[in-house]
């Protein structure tokens, strides 16, 4: 049988057709062309070419995400535009160019999360130019982030069981299956945006997400009101949620304020799930493999969110 296609096997398909004449160049081309648009600061062609080694050199290939893709695009339009201001000569920049733009970042109120994304674009660029031979310069080589003080724990806190409930209780019953597939299911956003009907087998209570983080697939197991909340959607075919991005983030805006909570993104129901399954008892091993984890000091966080007995204790003093 074949395999269904995805609407992320096309986006490889055009990955790979909008990067093949960069990468087919002859090697004194690509030199040219690398060094004409760094002599004169061209960010969409230096994009084209970060990209184009990203997709044919980069550690996940074909498999790199659209998102990581936008990130990594704006990270190098922000540097292209740092070195205009700052007339930095991208084909031999000073060795303190790269801390420099990192201390840059952090002033300018970045939070480090975001200054490590840029610092990997930028990266990215010079991987890019030295593949095309326009320069052998490594601005970035010992540039380091500052480290993030705040413990992981404290950032991003999951919804509660309440603000959960809240949810779902306002949500129509596509928002509903969403919020579930993220706070049940555990899944990333962009991987309940693109899951297909094909992987969900509702009689089986599981699903398979083909495309997760760094291009992995696991099986998850369905809860008892996630299956019902699919079951109750209209059509089996195609995406089960579909749309964009942008789009969700809207929708869970306008339901936050509905219900009467603070928004805090997707991410916090995925935050839930592991936190709830800890809470309950399964094992941070367990929740990990739910949640597609590839090292289990990710699933450590929800120990700490989970845990209230020195919370519980100090009340009863």
């Amino acid at each position: 049988m074949t395999p269904p296609t995805t609407a992320l096997d096309l986006y490889r398909g055009d990955l790979v057709a909008r990067v093949s004449p960069f990468a087919s160049l002859h090697p004194g081309e690509l030199k040219r062309r690398a060094a004409e648009a760094a002599r004169d600061k061209a960010a969409t062609v230096l994009w084209n070419l970060a990209e184009a080694y990203l997709a044919t050199y980069g550690r996940s290939g074909a498999r790199i995400s659209p998102k990581t893709l936008l990130m990594y695009r704006e990270a190098v339009r922000s540097f292209v535009a740092y070195a205009t201001d700052h007339a930095v000569d991208l084909l031999r920049p000073g060795k303190n160019v790269g801390a420099l733009y990192l201390r840059h970042l952090e002033a300018q109120g970045y939070a480090p999360a975001t200054v490590r994304v840029k610092l990997a674009g930028a990266r990215s660029l010079y991987q890019a130019l030295r593949w095309a031979d326009a320069t052998s310069a490594d601005p970035f080589v010992d540039a380091r982030a500052a480290r993030d003080l705040t413990p992981a724990w404290d950032k991003r806190q999951p919804y509660t069981e309440d603000e959960t409930a809240r949810l779902l209780d306002a949500a129509d019953p596509r928002m509903r299956a969403l919020l579930l597939l993220c706070g049940h299911a555990g899944l990333r956003i962009a991987e309940a945006l693109t899951l297909e009907w094909a992987d969900v087998d509702l009689s089986a209570r599981a699903l398979v997400v083909r495309h997760g983080k760094g291009g992995k697939s696991r099986r998850v197991s369905l809860s008892r009101s996630l299956t019902a909340a699919l079951g109750a959607l209209e059509g089996h075919e195609g995406p089960v949620i579909g749309n964009s991005s942008e789009a969700a983030r809207k929708r869970l805006a306008t339901l936050c304020r509905r219900a009467g909570i603070e928004n805090k993104g997707y991410h916090a129901l995925r935050h839930y799930a592991g936190t709830r399954l800890v809470r309950e008892g399964h094992s941070l091993d367990e929740a990990a493999r739910h949640l597609g984890h590839a090292s289990i000091e990710t699933t450590r966080v929800y120990a700490k969110w989970s845990d209230h007995r020195l919370h519980d204790a100090l009340g009863n003093w």
